[in-house]
């Protein structure tokens, strides 16, 4: 019989949501937590999109996990492949089982390549390239250099992604190297969305909606990319309105992948029913489950209202640390997440406009007295050096 491991408090992922919530635990003097995470590296993506436009090094977006981990933390490195919340465990790859007082999931999501027929074998060749993985980014920047003239297509998949704006930044900024460079006379850019508008919010969706036009970028909404071709170079497009599809020949591809929850969970009895992707059920304001009150969710996984982003999960942390140690003393939970999210839309190599909201897509500004709603000189400068140092210095360590 397996031998079951006792901790307080698990973390499954040590992704910033899980290393964020380690760290705040540790500062209010919980002592045994214990973090399951295989990886040895942890990535700041958020940055991929200036590497996938020659604009960041890919290795200013990676460091050693063990340097990460907060002191006092079991780090478990494994893999979770199962939990059971009626027996409060988590099984692991390696054949352990660990238990738990409260558990806190955040493993993130998965990318599904192999979802659009033909991506899986032509991402990272064939002129097609994703900023959604570390290795792929630089690729990207190769590939939009090389393109003199044609059609550059960039795509977002329908259901929740992390980071949606991802998808129309990585064009705008291809847009504007092209532009630098007199070449954008000679490129069509299409921007295929599954949405019916640019953007969610209304207010940052008409800025957004003039950066486009500025372009020249023809703008396919409420579509996707259903297959790739990649030694023909041709991608198939689908009106999601009409049902007719679009075979379009291109010298540049980036595509967004499908994503969804881990398959491990997507069946498990932490699955939200109402989430065909299998991301995991939370009370949208106090982030415990509605079935399983020793547990909470934050980050990706979670099957909240609103865009999955990395400021998503710094105002979720606090409220998961606050509301899982009232639990533990039989306490009401006191705080309570907004929806907050924000999305820095970097719309050139030098100019950034700010989107935040909540829930209600009502905008939640950081900086009241800017507006941050055109784009901006000194929000480029937030995104590509304030942004990346709150992160690895204040966030990973419960202090932002």
């Amino acid at each position: 019989m397996t031998e079951v491991r006792h901790h307080q408090v698990v973390i499954v992922g040590g992704g910033a949501a899980g290393i964020s919530v380690a760290a705040r635990l540790r500062r209010k003097g919980v002592t045994d937590v214990a973090l399951v995470e295989p990886s040895d590296s942890h990535y700041y993506q958020p940055l991929w999109t200036l590497v996938g436009a020659g604009l960041a090094r890919a290795g200013e977006t990676v460091r050693a996990q063990r340097t990460l981990v907060p002191k006092g933390v079991t780090w478990i490195r494994d893999r979770a492949v199962a939990v059971d919340p009626a027996d409060r465990t988590v099984s692991l790859a390696g054949g352990d089982v660990l238990g738990y007082g409260q558990l806190v999931m955040a493993p993130g999501l998965q990318l599904d390549f192999d979802a659009v027929p033909g991506l899986a074998g032509s991402v990272g060749r064939d002129a097609v390239s994703s900023n959604y993985r570390y290795d792929l980014a630089p690729r990207t920047w190769e590939f939009i250099q090389r393109v003199r003239g044609g059609t550059a297509i960039f795509t977002m998949p329908p259901g929740p992604i992390k980071c949606g704006g991802a998808p129309q930044k990585i064009a705008y900024l291809a847009a504007d190297w092209w532009r630098r460079q007199g070449l954008l006379d000679r490129i069509r850019i299409i921007l295929v969305l599954p949405t019916p508008t640019i953007f969610s919010q209304p207010d940052w969706a008409r800025s957004l909606e003039k950066v486009a036009a500025g372009y020249g970028i023809e703008v396919r909404y409420e579509s996707q990319l259903v297959e790739v071709a990649g030694a023909d170079r041709r991608a198939v497009v689908r009106d999601n309105r009409t049902g007719a599809t679009e075979t379009v020949d291109y010298d540049l591809l980036h595509a967004v992948p499908p994503q969804k929850a881990p398959d491990w969970l997507a069946g498990s009895p932490l699955a939200d029913p109402a989430s065909p992707f299998g991301y995991l059920e939370a009370d949208r304001h106090t982030l415990q489950s509605p079935r399983w009150p020793e547990v909470f969710t934050l980050g990706d996984v979670a099957n909240l209202p609103t865009s999955k982003t990395g400021a998503a999960i710094r105002k979720q942390a606090p409220a998961v640390v606050a509301n899982l140690l009232a639990a533990r003393h039989g306490r009401p939970l006191p705080a309570r997440y907004d929806g907050y999210t924000s999305c820095p839309l970097v719309t050139a190599h030098n100019r950034m406009l700010l989107a935040e909201f909540d829930y209600a897509l009502k905008p939640k500004p950081s900086f009241p007295l800017i507006d941050t709603m055109r784009p901006r000189y000194d929000m480029w400068l937030l995104k590509r050096h304030g942004l990346p140092a709150m992160y690895w210095h204040g966030m990973l360590r419960g202090l932002a």
